[in-house]
């Protein structure tokens, strides 16, 4: 099964009642909402848990939010919500939410508070690395903050604006929803400079595997959270001799980047802490010493 594709629901009185038989399946925990206590309705005929809940979408206000592997502050994070983004809750405990991201199904503990009521019914994406946001559809008027490139927005237009009830961005720094861009690798480039930062998806941070869910989000291609589910889940392999072009994804050992050229490699990472372009060549003579051959895979997105 795919890891975002979630079981099709059968209606109410369908799930009422039902029974598990055959062996029992082990289900991948970041991507499939099951914990000791309580579990996705949507896997009630696979999988038996105490509890079921039905999934209520929520959206994330203003602020991203981190995905955390557990409901505290020091948790570990795991993912980033970005603004306008749905998640879809299951369970509150205290100040914290527990369910999964719409747009990967990857699932963990978000703040209750960085949660707006219902789904967001976005009509623009951001593109741009960092879209200020203005009180009113005007350049010079006082900046009140940023959204990050795939921030989902809601708005009418105005001018050169698209005016939201947070504020105003210009049109250059974003497209209407159901348009996309043309290259993901530059979309990906966009990030350059962007600090290394775990579990980001590009506001304040980005990780490896962020900023290729990002970037082939912006081109329209939803794909997992992880490397290794990336590496499993997109592209065709290539052959360890393959020559390599734009937009090849090279993955190491917990490690994913994106060639621009034959030659170079753009990726966020935790040497420099930083996103950048680097000969690949010089990546892996800098994993050599742990590692003596650090590429184990090698895949071509098909657009």
């Amino acid at each position: 099964m795919n890891p975002l594709q979630k079981p099709a629901l059968n209606s109410v009185t369908q799930r009422t009642r039902f029974h598990l038989d055959g062996r029992s399946v082990k289900l991948d925990r970041r991507v499939n909402a099951v914990r000791g206590d309580l579990a996705d309705f949507s896997l009630a005929g696979i999988l038996f848990a105490p509890h079921y809940a039905k999934a209520e979408p929520l959206h994330c206000l203003s602020s991203a939010a981190f995905i955390r592997e557990a409901g505290a502050a020091d948790s570990r994070a795991s993912s980033q919500l970005l603004p306008g983004e749905t998640f879809h809750l299951l369970d509150v405990t205290g100040a914290w939410a527990w369910g999964f991201c719409d747009h990967d199904g990857y699932v963990g503990y978000v703040e209750r508070a960085a949660l707006g009521v219902g789904a967001l019914t976005p009509t623009h994406r951001i593109t741009a690395r960092s879209a200020p946001l203005f009180v009113s559809p005007d350049i010079k008027s006082p900046v009140i903050g940023a959204l990050p490139a795939g921030a989902k927005i809601a708005g009418g237009v105005e001018g050169d604006f698209i005016v939201t009830d947070a504020g105003a961005v210009h049109s250059r720094h974003l497209l209407p929803i159901a348009e996309h861009e043309d290259d993901w690798v530059t979309a990906a480039e966009k990030q350059l400079g962007q600090p290394y930062v775990w579990g980001g998806r590009g506001a304040g941070g980005i990780d490896c595997s962020g900023l290729v869910q990002l970037a082939l989000g912006q081109a329209g291609i939803r794909v997992p959270r992880d490397s290794d589910l990336q590496r499993d889940g997109i592209g065709d392999p290539l052959a360890a001799d393959a020559p390599l072009q734009r937009g090849d994804l090279v993955f190491f050992p917990g490690h994913v980047g994106i060639m621009t050229d034959a030659a170079n490699l753009l990726h966020a990472n935790a040497f420099w802490m930083s996103t950048v372009i680097e000969p690949l060549a010089d990546v892996v003579a800098r994993l050599a010493s742990t590692d003596a051959d650090p590429i184990i895979a090698r895949q071509r997105i098909a657009l």
